[in-house]
């Protein structure tokens, strides 16, 4: 070394962010318990408080840590979020697609737990960011496990454990994305809050060492030492109590009408249902036929609709005259049109359609309003690389007939009212749902089919409905075959709800809406915007990355 190197002043001391994580035998347990507090979250438990605990504790658990690890933390949350909340899955189709399902979602957390990982430089360049990156995070998460593979599976979004929170009024304004952004970003600020006596120390760094660039000093007021504890809790509370403030519709300002739910239950539970179709069917009929005596006594009102649910004739009654002609008898009899879920043949050799169709009175099928379902489940409706998967599972082959997905949306003209009709799974889905919703539907219809599933899944249904309704501000009813059913007003509350492997009948007053909330008008812009700050986000933390590892130390 020579003399003016000997002599030079010393370069400032900067501040050395620590950068340990928490013990990996803290984290682990910290990931399972993130999971599980998802889990609880969501019907049919409902306690959402959880979802913000359950984010905080992955956020925890993963910062810091080599991407690897946080992509391991991930993992075990995801296993233990999705292996039970999925458990439904395996009831009556073996344990092989609900394993597969769970750990595919579980592998969407894999990547959020690295992610969260990834951006640790930013959080400990700037504190306070911690809570919006994690917001951020988790929306673009989302936004690819909804699309991927084979349109993805949205089962599980944040979102849709919120349907009794004040945070569901968010839904009104940005739709799904937002209320997951809401919740992701509660987590964040509870973290926030909780690090401050959670961080972990490093004995071994020599010179200054803080937490990060604006942790609270040690000297100085005690409001100044409580403020990265008080804060980022006062805006948790302010978030949720203000989400109070976003104005909902109660009820629609349209039009009044009569709607039946006509729920005909089945002979058994169970795949087998399908080899009960004539019974599923008459099960439907006579429900219905039962309600038309009721209104003929004067014990019930005239509907102006009925809805059966999805897969209440299995048996194609365009082809099957005795099918079309039980549906025409109930039609008649009671004196409205009913929306028929049914499984139509065609259009080409070996293909079927899960459709709804508008049976009239004395008319039958209008198959001029006549909705085929647009997004069939993969694996479930028809297979995608059939040949592949049947190298997985002979399973697969017990799906003869693949269903054909349908090109237009679920705008169906019934008279007295415009239906947004979705099917099953399609509820899940925001551009399904959306779409119907511009198309000119006053009132949302979800048909579906509870009877290969259970109440956890029915009940985890019925909160995206709920979510659907606030969303667009409309009326919307969800009809199965098993339960359950019910109606739900434009701002979330259930009405009308149906037991479990039932057969019931409910019929209510609906007031219909035109209008269109904010979340409707800007579409997926919201988490266009928000996915792509999470772009930037990891972007932002390369550039860290990059500029730490070329720092002279």
């Amino acid at each position: 070394m020579d003399r003016d190197e000997t002599h030079a002043p010393a370069a400032p001391t900067r501040p050395v962010v620590t950068g340990r994580p928490l013990p990996l035998r803290v984290a682990a347990p910290l990931a399972v318990a993130a999971g599980l507090a998802l889990l609880v979250a969501f019907p049919p438990y409902g306690v959402w408080p959880l979802a913000p605990v359950g984010v905080a504790l992955l956020a925890a658990a993963t910062h810091r840590r080599r991407l690897r690890a946080g992509a391991g933390l991930g993992f075990l949350t995801g296993v233990a979020l999705f292996a039970p909340l999925l458990a439904w899955t395996n009831l009556h189709t073996g344990y092989l697609p609900w394993v597969l399902l769970s750990l595919l979602q579980a592998g969407y957390l894999a990547l959020l737990g690295a992610a969260t990982a990834w951006v640790s430089p930013l959080v400990d360049r700037v504190r306070w960011s911690w809570p919006v990156l994690t917001g951020l995070l988790w929306v673009g998460q989302e936004a690819l496990r909804d699309r991927t593979p084979f349109g993805g599976f949205p089962w599980g979004r944040l979102a849709f454990s919120q349907d009794t929170s004040p945070l569901l009024r968010l839904a009104s304004l940005g739709g799904a994305p937002l209320v997951t952004f809401a919740v992701a970003l509660l987590g964040g600020l509870l973290l926030t809050a909780a690090w401050h006596t959670l961080r972990p120390t490093d004995p071994t760094s020599t010179g200054p060492t803080v937490d990060s660039a604006d942790a609270a000093p040690a000297t100085g007021s005690s409001a100044r030492r409580w403020a990265p504890v008080a804060v980022p809790a006062a805006l948790a509370v302010a978030l949720t109590a203000g989400a109070l403030l976003v104005p909902v519709a109660t009820a629609g300002s349209g039009a009044t009408v009569t709607v039946a739910i006509v729920q005909g239950n089945v002979p058994r539970l169970g795949l087998d249902f399908n080899a009960q179709r004539q019974a599923v069917l008459n099960n439907h009929v006579d429900a219905t036929l039962d309600l038309a005596a009721r209104v003929a006594a004067g014990q019930q009102d005239q509907p102006d609709l009925v809805v059966w649910p999805e897969n209440s004739s299995d048996i194609d009654p365009l082809r099957n005259p005795t099918a079309g002609a039980r549906i025409s008898q109930a039609a008649d009899t009671v004196r409205a049109p009913i929306l028929v879920g049914a499984v139509l043949l065609g259009p080409g050799a070996g293909q079927v359609r899960n459709a709804g169709i508008l049976w009239r009175p004395g008319t039958g099928a209008d198959m001029d309003q006549l909705y085929t379902k647009r997004h069939p489940v993969p694996f479930a409706e028809y297979v995608p690389l059939r040949d592949v998967a049947r190298m997985v599972s002979k399973q697969v082959d017990l799906i003869r007939n693949d269903f054909v997905p349908g090109s237009t949306p679920g705008v169906v003209r019934v008279g007295p009212a415009v239906l947004g009709d979705v099917i099953c799974f399609e509820v899940a889905y925001d551009a399904v749902v959306r779409d119907t919703v511009t198309g000119g539907a006053q009132l949302l219809v979800v048909q579906t089919n509870n009877a290969t599933f259970d109440v956890a899944e029915a009940r985890q249904q019925l909160a995206m409905v709920r979510l659907r309704a606030v969303e667009h501000g409309r009326p919307a009813l969800m009809a199965s075959t098993v339960g359950v059913s019910g109606f739900v007003a434009p701002d979330g509350r259930v009405s009308d709800a149906t037991g479990f492997n039932t057969r019931e009948v409910v019929v209510r007053q609906l007031r219909l809406d035109d209008g269109r909330t904010l979340a409707t008008r800007l579409a997926w812009w919201p988490e266009v915007a928000l996915a792509a700050l999470a772009a930037a986000a990891l972007v932002g933390a390369a550039v860290v990355r990059r500029r730490q590892r070329i720092m002279p130390g």
